[in-house]
């Protein structure tokens, strides 16, 4: 009898324990421990420095070199190594710049005859540029030594100059030197083209209410001038010899410098070429500042080197 009380009691106990409705199961997650939330602070980009890469590196942050995808070419040596006419620099195994005579065959086709120049071999070359790469060609040769620019255009007959013509011809020059430099003067103001001392020089021959105008003159009256007006002419042979005297600057005249004026000249005045050799006192193939003031009848107490410069 007891047992049965007992198991009715426990019977009872167990059915009060159990719920009346199926409630759903709730899995719980795992428990995590959270860090302490820390304010950032905002992040402030450094700006560049004016004029500097923003995507540079400091030196030395890659052991490496980067490689980069375009090609390297090194300077050419030849873009800054001069040559003297009838010469091109070209590079050598070394990659060094040297001159070498210029093949007459790469100079530019002329284009008109007005580009001839005529040699002293009396040989009509096509422009200045087949001449100088011809005469470098033949330099240390006999012929090479012997050859000179002769005149400006196409080889023509050229009269001999007699005595009484060759007289003349420093009376023309003269007055043309003196003409030469007043329009110098005149066109100087932006141009540059004499110093401030030849500037001087030359205004006092401008300002001379005695100078005698460019133009037609005759023989008689260029003389008559240069007697008269004698100071007027000093300068202006000084300056033409100090303008030739470039090659080296040593007081003497090859028949290099003097070419710019000879060859532009000897189809005009065909006592040219007489004129100079006869200058040539000494017949060295120079002609010195006291020859070349000879020449042209200026005093010997009358040249100066300083008028030269």
């Amino acid at each position: 009898m007891r047992v049965w009380i007992f198991f009715l009691i426990c019977l009872a106990g167990t059915t009060l324990a159990a719920p009346t409705e199926e409630e759903p199961v709730v899995e719980e997650e795992p428990f995590v421990e959270e860090e302490p939330i820390v304010e950032e602070e905002p992040i402030v980009e450094e700006e560049p420095e004016v004029g500097a890469n923003p995507v540079q590196v400091e030196t030395g942050e890659f052991d490496e070199a980067i490689e980069i995808g375009e090609d390297f070419f090194p300077e050419n040596p030849c873009l800054n190594h001069h040559c003297k006419k009838g010469k091109v620099c070209e590079v050598d195994d070394s990659n060094d710049p040297m001159c070498v005579c210029q093949d007459p065959l790469t100079c530019p086709a002329p284009v008109g005859e007005f580009e001839h120049i005529c040699g002293t071999d009396n040989k009509t070359y096509e422009s200045s540029c087949h001449f100088f790469a011809t005469k470098c060609a033949l330099e240390g040769t006999k012929k090479g030594h012997k050859l000179h620019l002769d005149y400006i255009g196409p080889c023509k007959f050229i009269a001999p100059c007699l005595n009484n013509e060759l007289n003349e011809f420093p009376l023309r020059m003269r007055d043309w030197l003196k003409n030469v430099l007043v329009a110098l003067f005149e066109r100087d103001e932006e141009n540059n083209l004499l110093t401030e001392k030849q500037k001087l020089r030359v205004k006092k021959i401008y300002e001379n209410e005695k100078r005698l105008e460019a133009g037609e003159h005759s023989l008689d009256l260029l003389a008559l001038d240069f007697e008269k007006n004698y100071n007027m002419y000093i300068y202006p042979v000084h300056w033409q010899f100090g303008q030739l005297d470039q090659h080296p600057i040593d007081g003497f005249l090859s028949h290099t410098e003097l070419a710019p004026l000879r060859a532009p000249l000897i189809p005009m005045e065909h006592c040219t070429t007489s004129f100079f050799e006869h200058c040539d006192a000494d017949k060295d193939k120079y002609i010195a500042l006291e020859e070349w003031a000879n020449c042209f009848g200026i005093k010997e107490q009358d040249v100066d080197n300083d008028l030269v410069i």
